[in-house]
C-alpha cells in the first residue's frame, strides 16, 4: 500500500485450516496487517503451496486432513529451513507444543485466544523470535526442563512417513489408495502399518484408528 509516494510491503501470510468458518475468522483478523495470499484445507496442499507462494509467515492448524500440520512442517523444513510457521490449535496439552516446536514451530497459540495473541506471534516470528501461548508457556518450558529429549509423545517412535500412513489409514483410506497417493508400493505400506504395531503394541487397524484419534492425528 502507498505511503507517502512509497510501496511498503506488508508481511505475507498463508492460511492453513480446514474449518472454512474458523479461517474466514482469521481473514478479517489479519486482513489488516498483513497480505493474505491464501486459504489451503488440507496438510497436502499447505506443502504445494508454500513451496510455490513462499509466504513470509504460514499459520496453520495442527489437525489437518491428508497431512497434519507438524508433519507438514517437518516437510516445508526439509525443503527450506527458515520457513515460519505459527500454529493455532485447539490442542493445549504440553506434548502438542513440544512436538511442535521440535518441529521447527515459531509459535503454539490456542485457538480461543487467537484475537489476543496470533498477531503477537506472527511479529514474533518475523523478528525470528518464537512465541508460545502464555497459558502454556510455563508448563512446556518445566517439561522441558525435567526431560529436555524426550516428550514422552507416543508419536515420537514413529517415523515421518508412519505416521503420514497413519494418518491415512485413520481418515479411511485403503493400503492400494496410500500407496497411489504416496507413490510407494501397497507391500510398502503394509509393511509400514506392521512396523508401527509392532512399536506401539498395537494389534489391528482399528486400535491403529484409535491411537490416531486419541493422539490427535485425525478429528474425532
Amino acid at each position: 500500500m502507498p505511503f507517502d509516494g512509497v510501496l511498503v510491503n506488508r508481511p505475507r501470510v498463508l492460511l492453513a485450516d480446514d474449518h472454512r468458518m474458523v479461517a474466514e475468522g482469521l481473514k478479517q483478523l489479519l486482513t489488516p496487517d498483513f497480505d493474505l495470499l491464501g486459504i489451503v484445507e488440507d496438510g497436502r496442499a499447505l506443502v504445494e503451496e508454500a513451496k510455490k507462494l513462499r509466504p513470509d509467515v504460514i499459520v496453520a492448524d495442527i489437525t489437518m486432513p491428508h497431512l497434519n500440520g507438524i508433519d507438514a512442517l517437518e516437510q516445508l523444513k526439509k525443503n527450506d529451513p527458515r520457513v515460519k510457521v505459527v500454529f493455532l490449535t485447539m490442542h493445549r496439552e504440553v506434548a502438542y507444543a513440544r512436538r511442535a516446536l521440535q518441529a521447527g514451530a515459531a509459535g503454539f497459540v490456542l485457538k480461543h485466544s487467537a484475537p489476543n495473541e496470533l498477531v503477537t506471534a506472527i511479529r514474533a516470528a518475523l523478528g525470528g523470535q518464537t512465541y508460545i501461548t502464555p497459558v502454556l508457556a510455563g508448563e512446556v518450558l518445566e517439561s522441558i526442563r525435567k526431560d529436555p529429549k524426550s516428550s514422552k509423545d507416543p508419536l515420537a517412535s514413529l517415523t515421518p512417513r508412519q505416521r503420514e500412513i497413519l494418518q491415512l489409514v485413520a481418515e479411511g483410506k485403503t493400503a492400494k489408495e496410500i500407496a497411489t497417493l504416496l507413490g510407494i508400493s501397497t507391500r510398502t505400506v503394509e509393511f509400514h502399518k506392521y512396523e508401527m504395531m509392532q512399536s506401539t503394541g498395537i494389534e489391528n487397524s482399528a486400535e491403529l484408528i484409535h491411537f490416531a484419534i486419541k493422539h490427535g492425528i485425525v478429528d474425532i
